[in-house]
């Protein structure tokens, strides 16, 4: 409750903001009509404001419809906003940095200037100067042409070329990061062997509904680390609600996903990994020297690190796994082509040759382990052929209970990686009993997740302050796990991802590097692979 009261608050700041934005915009325009002799109170009419904006700077009335489109709308502004000033003979780089960051404050500057007149339309004044300069530079004179060059208010220096390049740039590469692909790499080998460490990808923000951008300020194309100065790379407050636009589909199941690590709300960020604060207490001796070592990071959901797993299961379904096969509302369900699990592979004979493993695309073994390798089913039979002598047992990466969801020894009995639940996933919408069985599975849900306040007093419920016997969920959640089974830190370990925390839909492998690094060798097999084949 307290989480959403602060998010709905931020929000709430924020579109004061842009209203108070708006309307000094609109104050400040009023003056630069006048002096082009518009009335002036067509400023203050929504709309009719921007039409004539539009007009005044050489572009047709249509042109605004432009600015109802999301993310289109923010280049289509500043590109009016430039040509605005420019129209009133304002040329300088600071000139149109203004217009685009302040435009009210280098708008009221022009309408007091009495030197800054209006020149007319600039966008069309200077698509025809520049046309007599290409036609003056095709016809061979080049006394015109050199004239209309030195004499050119929109020829640009060097410096400034290249500072308005990566200027665009970077906000364009910003802006499409943050709202339509995003690279990403493949960090761990969770997903193998469908997904490999080296995999690069592109990710469609898109295809599950655009996620609108929950953290205003941090520093563009960086996630939520500075390089080197290991320092956060961005500013919690303010921020925006969790909003989300109409998806081009679904997040189906057996679909690989990526989305915000659901616990990574408070982390320890180690060299080489990150350790949420959940870890750390369900693994205190393991654990125990990094809080002592490392500061606690808390992060907003879209800081949280980036994970990729498959959906295994959607909101409303029951899932259970036995003998490492799931089960989704009683029936199985079909497994990836490449899922690995772990098996120890012996020879009571002759020792097993390296280069037939390697044959069959088995290199490596498990780190630290003895004999034994992540393998898919193709490759264990693969092995058992080589010879007779050869013994290929699949083995169980977690003896029961250790680490996994909801961690309560009372519910869980004897569950492990390999057979597991049943667990009903929630769905927005779906009401499910307050009872002493149920407390585990959703507590988090109820309290972190859609922000309420819940306690257990008496043998009874308080959801908000209120007696509450019963709790309807507000969004959709999903089970998420790796192919690479025994190797995979999933929604078997930390439960739910709640729909807030989706990121987007893989779309395909743009590059894919040796594990070691890109000077041990590409994968050119995998290079522009579509992620939806494994």
């Amino acid at each position: 409750m307290f989480l959403r009261y602060f998010a709905k608050k931020n929000t709430v700041t924020i579109l004061i903001a842009l209203i108070i934005f708006y309307l000094l915009t609109s104050f400040t325009l009023a003056k630069l009509f006048e002096k082009a002799g518009v009335e002036k109170s067509k400023a203050y009419i929504p709309g009719v404001n921007f039409i004539y904006w539009a007009k005044l700077i050489g572009r047709k009335p249509i042109y605004v419809l432009w600015l109802l489109v999301p993310v289109v709308n923010i280049f289509v502004y500043a590109g009016m906003a430039v040509d605005m000033v420019r129209s009133f003979g304002r040329y300088s780089f600071w000139d149109s940095f203004l217009a685009v960051i302040a435009t009210p404050v280098i708008f009221s500057s022009i309408g007091k200037n009495a030197q800054d007149t209006y020149r007319g339309p600039n966008y069309t004044m200077e698509k025809e100067y520049k046309a007599k300069m290409a036609k003056a530079k095709k016809s061979g004179d080049k006394a015109t042409y050199q004239k209309l060059l030195r004499t050119s208010p929109y020829e640009k220096n060097g410096a400034r070329e290249w500072a308005e390049s990566i200027i665009f740039a970077v906000f364009a590469a910003a802006f499409i990061r943050m709202f339509l692909i995003e690279a990403y790499v493949i960090p761990t080998p969770s997903m193998e062997g469908s997904l490999l460490v080296g995999d690069y990808l592109f990710v469609s923000k898109a295809h599950y509904g655009i996620r609108t951008p929950m953290t205003v300020l941090q520093i563009p194309l960086l996630h939520n680390r500075i390089p080197f100065l290991n320092r956060e790379s961005y500013i919690t407050h303010p921020s925006l609600g969790y909003h989300r636009l109409k998806a081009i589909e679904p997040v189906g199941r057996n679909k690989p996903v990526v989305f915000n690590y659901p616990e990574g709300d408070s982390v320890y960020v180690v060299p080489g990994r990150t350790f949420s604060i959940y870890d750390v207490r369900r693994n205190p001796q393991q654990l125990g020297g990094v809080p002592s070592r490392y500061p606690l990071t808390v992060r907003p959901i879209d800081k949280r690190d980036h994970y990729i797993k498959r959906c295994i299961g959607v909101g409303g379904d029951t899932l259970q796994i036995r003998d490492r096969q799931v089960y989704i509302n009683g029936k199985a369900v079909e497994n990836p082509k490449k899922m690995q699990f772990n098996y120890k592979v012996v020879s009571v004979g002759a020792p097993i040759s390296p280069k037939a493993l390697a044959a069959i695309g088995v290199t490596k073994k498990v780190a630290h382990t003895d004999n034994i390798y992540a393998l898919n089913s193709e490759q264990v039979q693969k092995i058992k052929s080589l010879s007779p002598d050869i013994i290929v047992e699949v083995q169980s990466s977690n003896p029961p209970n250790k680490g996994l969801f909801p961690h309560d020894m009372k519910i869980m009995g004897n569950w492990t990686v390999d057979n597991y639940g049943p667990v009903v996933i929630p769905k927005k919408g779906m009401t499910v009993p307050l009872n002493d069985f149920t407390f585990p599975f959703y507590q988090r849900v109820i309290r972190v997740y859609e922000g309420n306040k819940l306690e257990k007093k008496g043998g009874k419920f308080y959801l908000n302050g209120q007696e509450a016997d019963s709790y309807t969920f507000k969004m959709n959640y999903y089970w998420m796990m790796g192919d690479n089974r025994h190797q995979s830190e999933d929604s078997r370990f930390w439960g739910f991802v709640p729909e807030d925390h989706i990121v987007g839909k893989p779309l395909f492998i743009w590059m894919s590097v040796e594990k070691e690094g890109p000077d041990k060798g590409i994968r050119w097999n995998r290079v522009f692979k579509p992620a939806s084949i494994f």
